[in-house]
């Protein structure tokens, strides 16, 4: 059984950064496609950036330049560095792990953790 678990959430001004992480249980972490997704008060979830095992890495046009994903696969962990923080930002955010090749689409991911919220101030 595969767990994720995210952290680091909370609330910022416009401007500011703020690095989530996501705990990632058993043993295909170092195999497996993870992202990020995000879901706004009264709007769809939608995709953030998706990692390859081999660490090829894709953002949404709407993060590009100021989010960064990583992965430490020592550590099983699942990074996102959000930088310059915007108010339409705010939302919980869910990290996602599967086996997929595709990593943009909800249904390329198997697991899910429960979320963080993240709030920017303007």
């Amino acid at each position: 059984q595969v767990q994720l678990v995210e952290s680091g959430g909370g609330l910022v001004q416009a401007g500011g950064s703020l690095r989530l992480s996501c705990a990632v249980s058993g043993r295909t972490f170092r195999s497996a496609t993870v992202g990020w997704f995000r879901q706004a008060p009264g709007k769809e979830r939608e995709f953030v950036v998706g990692i390859r095992s081999g660490g090829t890495t894709y953002y949404s046009d709407s993060v590009k330049g100021r989010f960064t994903a990583s992965r430490d696969n020592a550590k099983n962990t699942l990074y996102l560095q959000m930088n310059s923080l915007k108010p339409e930002d705010t939302a919980v955010y869910y990290c996602a792990a599967g086996t997929s090749p595709y990593l943009n689409r909800q249904s390329d991911y198997d697991y899910w953790g429960q979320g963080t919220q993240v709030t920017v101030s303007s």
